[in-house]
């Protein structure tokens, strides 16, 4: 009687042992497919636009600033550019060399140095201007990249003389590093009240167009 009963718990056991295999009917996940990662996108060269408040497009739509412009000029044309706009509003040329090194990451080809504005309006150093850009100039060329400079001229209530030594920092620095040179980023936009804002300073979507243009006709015999 024992032995039966022995043997009937080993039969019992044996069928839930049985009864916990899969059954060969029924469906089994498969194994998740591995999918290649996508590759991810080459990176374009880059041409940044180191600058203040006339760079970064104060008062404008981010499209209307004239290196968003020139962007879109470019992308018409077929060249393949990331733009940088690396303008921050009230940035003197001591605030563009702190900020140089992470404004130029990546495959930065050409810069457009455009710094100096709020150093005339506020009646800093030329000779401490001269040194900031002189600097930003020395770093970008040893890149090997092609840099543009882009003029400015201070206001007129310092005088004279403070008017000649502000712009002649612009003509010896692009003559010193060899770079291109735009004497003067709102020529033919400073003064004119149609090409400006309330402000007088700042250009508006007309006056952005105008600048765009003066800077393309030096960045495109820089990129071609």
């Amino acid at each position: 009687m024992r032995a039966h009963r022995i043997l009937l718990i080993a039969a019992c056991l044996l069928g839930a042992a049985c009864r916990s295999e899969v059954d060969p009917a029924t469906p089994v996940a498969e194994t998740p497919r591995r999918v290649a990662a996508p590759e991810p996108a080459a990176a374009r060269p880059r041409i940044v636009f180191l600058g203040d408040s006339l760079t970064a497009g104060l008062g404008l739509e981010a499209s209307q600033s004239f290196p968003a412009l020139i962007g879109q000029k470019l992308a018409s044309e077929g060249d393949n550019y990331e733009i940088v706009n690396a303008g921050v509003s009230g940035d003197t040329s001591a605030g563009g060399l702190r900020r140089l090194e992470w404004s130029l990451e990546g495959d930065a080809k050409v810069v457009v140095v455009a710094l100096g504005a709020n150093d005339g309006l506020r009646g800093l150093s030329p000779v401490e201007m001269k040194k900031n850009l002189a600097a930003i100039l020395e770093r970008a060329t040893a890149r090997g990249m092609t840099v543009i400079l882009a003029g400015m001229e201070a206001p007129p209530n310092f005088g004279a003389d403070y008017t000649r030594e502000f712009r002649s920092v612009y003509t010896d620095l692009a003559q010193q590093y060899r770079v291109r040179f735009i004497p003067f980023l709102l020529a033919g936009v400073a003064g004119n009240s149609s090409l400006n804002q309330a402000d007088g300073i700042h250009p508006n979507g007309r006056g952005a167009q105008v600048v765009a243009d003066l800077v393309w006709a030096e960045l495109k015999n820089a990129i071609k």
